[in-house]
């Protein structure tokens, strides 16, 4: 990953310990780790699915 899911900034430019526990408790990824874009994310009682429109989708392990 090269990118923030929450943030959608840099992973090596700052700090994104805030960003990195609300993805794994509260916030499904909102951008694609690969390449910064904005993903439509999908969120259901059972999990969500976040696809980028480069690099697929991915979705919660629930």
């Amino acid at each position: 990953m090269t990118y923030c899911g929450y943030c959608g900034k840099d992973l090596a430019a700052t700090d994104h310990s805030a960003c990195a526990s609300r993805l794994g408790v509260i916030d499904p990824p909102r951008f694609c780790g690969e390449c910064a874009r904005r993903m439509v994310v999908q969120v259901t009682p059972a999990g969500w699915t976040a696809a980028c429109s480069r690099h697929g989708e991915i979705t919660s392990a629930r």
